[in-house]
């Protein structure tokens, strides 16, 4: 059996609710906050179900850090919108690739992200 690349990631971010609100503007997410642990979280996409990642309260790299890259939903160009309207920024038009589009993004912390869209089937 393959094993994942990739199970977990962590974006540090330096205010949470502005964080959350912004990740689930931009991918249609409902996370919220969990403070059950010993620190708080919120983990993407709301689900522990497979390969994922939380937003954490952190110290974000500065002049680039890795980029994750987050599927949505739908097409790229309405997320993309989606990024500025909650103050983010865009920093790429769609690039295509064999799997699908993505474009590269900034969350307000300047942590790296793309937007997926996966290629219809």
């Amino acid at each position: 059996m393959t094993q994942p690349i990739v199970v977990w990631s962590e974006i540090p971010v330096s205010d949470m609710d502005r964080a959350v609100d912004f990740y689930n503007t931009v991918f249609e997410w409902q996370m919220a906050v969990d403070n059950s642990g010993p620190n708080p979280m919120a983990v993407l996409g709301n689900t522990m179900n497979g390969p994922s990642g939380h937003l954490y309260p952190g110290k974000p790299a500065t002049d680039n850090g890795p980029t994750l890259h987050i599927a949505i939903a739908g097409k790229v160009e309405d997320a993309a919108d989606r990024v500025w309207k909650a103050g983010g920024s865009v920093l790429s038009e769609p690039v295509e690739i064999p799997p699908g589009r993505f474009v590269y993004a900034k969350d307000p912390d300047g942590n790296s992200i793309g937007l997926f869209e996966p290629k219809a089937a």
